[in-house]
């Protein structure tokens, strides 16, 4: 293991590392993919579950729909095992736990920012959903409408981190893990890049705004391009160079037969 990722995995089995996305954006995400859903029972798994708080919020719009939790943490499916069936799985080799194309449904809510390989973990969500399958992500943006201010006066922007032990020239005190940041923008050219048609990005805030900024932060939320929190509805199709991930075979967790 190389000492990066050494790094990595000691800061997400730290109990003290935040593993929840936040109720506001869960709801928001949970009520997209409601309304895509339809009363169809459906799988749906939350990919970096985390402690499965989010997937408790979206299970109260999904009733009827099957939610299994996904993280590589031991740590997060420790706490994640009360509120719902959680497996460890990872997205790089030898990949999540699911066959190809299993997945009506994938909650991605802030991981992609984590990752190492974004393409390759694209690849392997692009494999276990079906079709048509629906993929909602969320992330924070790079260019939140703070962060155009503080990149101005020469501020490393919100969100961003140079280093996994402390927090250097950016507001904040606590070190997550960020090593990637995304623009709509981006995203709009990186997800069909990966086999997935944008439906619509939308905007939500984020809890750390000051008090006296969070109706800005709000209100921001209206242009996407600005808002703290990105909210993505992509949907899988056929990809033209055909279907890439880890190509490993994948065996069924204990209970998750069909999944």
């Amino acid at each position: 293991m190389s000492g990066g990722t050494s790094s990595l995995r000691q800061l997400y089995e730290d109990p003290g590392t935040p593993v929840a996305s936040g109720g506001d954006r869960a709801r928001r995400q949970a009520a997209i993919l409601a309304r895509a859903l339809g009363s169809t029972p459906s799988t749906v798994l939350d990919i970096g579950c985390g402690d499965g708080s989010a997937a408790a919020t979206a299970a109260r719009s999904l009733p009827g729909h099957r939610l299994v939790g996904v993280d590589w943490s031991q740590d997060a499916l420790r706490r994640a095992s009360s509120r719902l069936t959680a497996v460890r799985g990872e997205l790089s080799a030898p990949g999540l736990p699911f066959a190809t194309g299993s997945a009506d449904a994938a909650l991605f809510s802030e991981v992609i920012e984590h990752l190492v390989d974004p393409d390759a973990a694209l690849d392997e969500l692009h494999r276990v959903l079906r079709p048509g399958g629906h993929l909602l992500l969320s992330t924070p943006n790079l260019a939140a409408w703070y962060n155009r201010a503080l990149l101005l006066l020469g501020t490393q922007p919100v969100f961003s981190e140079v280093s996994l032990r402390g927090i250097h020239g950016r507001p904040g005190s606590q070190v997550v893990g960020h090593l990637r940041l995304f623009t709509a923008r981006a995203l709009r050219s990186m997800l069909p890049a990966a086999g997935f048609r944008v439906v619509r990005i939308t905007g939500a805030p984020y809890h750390d705004v000051p008090r006296p900024l969070r109706g800005l932060d709000r209100a921001a939320c209206h242009v996407p391009s600005l808002a703290s929190i990105l909210l993505v509805h992509a949907r899988a199709v056929p990809r033209r160079d055909g279907p890439r991930g880890s190509g490993a075979p994948r065996r069924e967790p204990p209970g998750e037969e069909g999944v």
